[in-house]
């Protein structure tokens, strides 16, 4: 049976990121015995490629699989699911029975059944999607025997019961890595960045119960891969592909005791150090040896969901989360050698200017290396999505990932946000660049850009004053009149 496999994730910002969710989909149909056909939407210009090529490959079954790895695959973005309904026409077009795995899918199945899709995976994909391509193949289009799905039948839109999460990630099979063409993506992220990466996961879901993130997937779940095991993934990729660097796309990494510690000595007993960056939290880095056992596996960058240097703002998330423990791990953590990004989400309600005062704050005491920020995002499904429910606006989700719409009635307008998404970027690289200056004085560093950092200062000099006093305006603006239903 020929299957095609794509990621529906086709354009913009993620262009960087291999389809390791489609690998592993690909994986598992391959060792089902089925002859897969592998279309990468990363590195693909537009829908239009993936129409012809299942009309040339006329596939019996088109798969689009999507990550779910982490917190912004679970934003539906309007480009992203634009691009999967014309890709699921097309597939239809060319003959073939259509599966989608994704989290809107999971939310919004009908939007998709509606489209062509035959089948929506819902939950974790991989033992369904086995199930569902031997039903098909076997020409059993009575779906109602697999669980984790929703189907058709009758014209009625049936939801099968879900499926149990995988405990045994090491018994899944390998993504398939050799489909991958390295030689694209090393090209592009040559010209982007001046390095090649790639990306690993090395567990799977979060217990944690910040009341903003969705879990459509994998529930309250989290199942974490053997050391060794990710340790020779790596060795793998590494006589593959020699990447210069690693992601690792877990939300949540390191969270077994001594699972760092054990990754590490694998990583030094193989001889496969390779720098990489991954998520974790503030409190697991702080526990004894966490942080030493990173810098012996190569860990370059920690990023923290630090969100808030607000207390009140972090309780009301139920984030489980103190302030001060953000500061300490960003603190261990620099020490060691290892840079700190921090995630931050503004707007959450009870949010005012003393709290966005409090994170600015927090950024100039802590002094992470990177800064990721967002707003607020209602996702289906989570606590916060039920509290908000009655403010939603008509606009229910943002077009690309940098959209920055306040999607509710939150405590200041879109336009506020916006802005301060600029100011903070822009003061938090002067502070940097103040920094920067602090050690060609010291003669920590060498002069080289020294003038261009100079003349930076000087621009922030009045451009920060002048971006402060327009958010004071900004926040004194009404919120705009909208209509109240909309689409999902």
């Amino acid at each position: 049976m020929s299957i095609s496999c794509a990621w529906t994730r086709y354009a913009g910002r993620n262009i960087n990121r291999s389809p390791l969710g489609t690998l592993y989909a690909a994986g598992t149909l391959q060792a089902a015995g089925h002859e897969v056909h592998f279309f990468d939407a990363m590195i693909a210009d537009s829908v239009a490629e993936w129409s012809a090529r299942v009309a040339e490959v006329r596939p019996d079954i088109a798969v689009l699989y999507d990550d779910n790895f982490n917190y912004l695959s679970k934003m539906c973005l309007s480009a992203m699911r634009l691009a999967a309904l014309d890709m699921i026409a097309a597939a239809k077009s060319a003959g073939a029975k259509v599966a989608i795995c994704s989290a809107d899918a999971a939310d919004h199945p009908d939007l998709y059944l509606d489209a062509g899709a035959s089948a929506v995976i819902v939950g974790e994909g991989e033992a369904t999607l086995a199930e569902l391509t031997a039903a098909w193949r076997g020409g059993i289009d009575d779906l109602s025997a697999l669980k984790g799905l929703a189907w058709r039948r009758a014209g009625e839109t049936v939801r099968n019961p879900r499926r149990e999460v995988i405990r045994d990630l090491d018994a899944l099979p390998t993504p398939a890595w050799e489909l991958v063409d390295m030689a694209a993506y090393r090209q592009i992220w040559h010209h982007h960045h001046g390095f090649f990466a790639l990306n690993l996961v090395t567990s799977r879901g979060c217990p944690y119960a910040c009341n903003w993130c969705a879990k459509p997937i994998w529930g309250q779940g989290y199942a974490v891969r053997g050391a060794r095991p990710v340790a020779e993934e790596l060795a793998r990729l590494v006589h593959l592909a020699a990447p210069d660097y690693i992601w690792f796309m877990d939300d949540i990494m390191g969270l077994k005791p001594r699972w760092w510690g054990e990754f590490a000595d694998a990583i030094e007993e193989l001889g496969v150090k390779v720098p990489f960056k991954c998520l974790s939290r503030a409190d697991l880095v702080l526990r004894d040896g966490a942080v030493d056992d990173l810098r012996r596996a190569g860990c370059d960058v920690v990023w923290l969901g630090a969100e808030s240097g607000s207390q009140k703002i972090l309780d009301a998330m139920d984030k489980d989360l103190s302030t001060g423990e953000i500061a300490a791990a960003t603190a261990r953590l620099k020490a060691a050698g290892i840079r700190v990004g921090h995630f931050l989400q503004f707007g959450y309600p009870g949010e005012g200017m003393a709290e966005i005062g409090q994170t600015l704050a927090m950024l100039r005491t802590t002094r992470p290396d990177e800064i990721g920020i967002s707003v607020s995002y209602p996702l289906p499904g989570t606590v916060f999505h039920d509290r908000v429910r009655n403010q939603l606006r008509e606009k229910r989700h943002w077009d690309v990932s940098s959209d920055m719409a306040m999607l509710y009635r939150g405590p200041y307008t879109t336009a506020f946000y916006r802005h301060l998404h600029t100011y903070v970027h822009r003061d938090f690289r002067l502070r940097r660049t103040l920094a920067h200056l602090r050690d060609v004085l010291a003669g920590r560093t060498a002069k080289g850009g020294h003038l261009r950092a100079l003349a930076f200062v000087a621009y922030c000099g009045i451009a920060i004053p002048l971006s402060w006093a327009r958010l004071h305006l900004l926040r004194l603006m009404p919120h705009p009149v909208t209509a109240r239903r909309a689409a999902p």
